[in-house]
Order: structure tokens, then sequence, then C-alpha cells
């Protein structure tokens, strides 16, 4: 499924350590590519089959890690003319797919769970959320087929 057609995104592949007690997942270090700064890091919720976005942010950089369930990831550019297949990117993290999504700014992002169960997605943003750096759009705006297959 990962389909990375747009040149700015980073996947990078992070380390599990196998623990009997339980399993140590990395997520980033100051030394990683795709690692701009720190702002904040908060974990969103995501219930089975839902669906959010699209948001664009102007100045942050995203950094998605799916440490429970599983994610797909649908990232647009649209500073090209025509949506085209080497401007739609889609990308589907868990924990099985362990990796990072580093999403630079300016790319709409939007996300849908495709888990039987709640998964939950960490950012690690490289600046503060500040509510007008940010813009949204209703996913009826972008024709884009979200069913899971």
């Amino acid at each position: 499924m990962d389909k990375i057609t747009i040149r700015s995104l980073i996947i990078t592949p992070l380390k599990k350590i196998y623990h009997p007690k339980g399993d140590i997942l990395h997520c980033m270090k100051d030394c990683d590519r795709g690692y701009s700064g720190f702002g904040e890091a908060y974990i969103s919720k995501v219930k089975p089959d839902q669906i959010k976005g699209w948001n664009r942010h102007k100045k942050m950089t995203l950094n998605f890690i799916i440490p429970i369930g599983s994610i797909k990831f649908v990232i647009i550019d649209d500073n090209i003319k025509s949506f085209r297949k080497d401007n739609i990117a889609e990308v589907e993290l868990s924990p099985q797919n362990y990796q990072r999504l580093t999403v630079p700014p300016g790319l709409w992002v939007g996300f849908q769970n495709t888990s039987k169960t709640d998964s939950l997605l960490l950012n690690i943003a490289d600046i503060k959320h500040v509510p007008t750096e940010k813009e949204s759009m209703p996913l009826s705006k972008i024709d884009y087929n979200w069913s899971i297959i």
C-alpha cells in the first residue's frame, strides 16, 4: 500500500526491541532524518473506520507513528495544478509496519483507522500548535475513495 510519490515525504523504519514484559518502540531522535526541532507531542485516538482530515499546516512538520492499531494516511500535494498519481501518496502504518511518516508543511493530510479497534496516532511536531497555522477542509472537497479494501 505504501505508494510514496511526493518527494518531500520521508518514511523512516523504526526499531522495536523485544522484551518479555513488553516491547520498546523507538520513535524519534534529534539526529534522525526528518527531525526539525521539537514543539510538542500528542496522541490522537481514532475509532474504527473513522476518517479525519483534510488538514494542511503552513509551518508545522508532522511526524506520525502508530504504536497501536492501523492507520492509512493520504497525503496530497495540491501545489501542482491538477491532481495526478504523482501528487497523492498513501501510507499505512501499524506495529506490523512500524515506521515514522514525516510530512512537511504545505501538504493536505487525511487519515483513516483501518483496524477493528481504536488506533493511537503519535505526532511529534516541530512547533507548538497554533490554531491559525492550520487550514482545514471537509473530506468531501477532495474526490478520494476511502473504502477499505
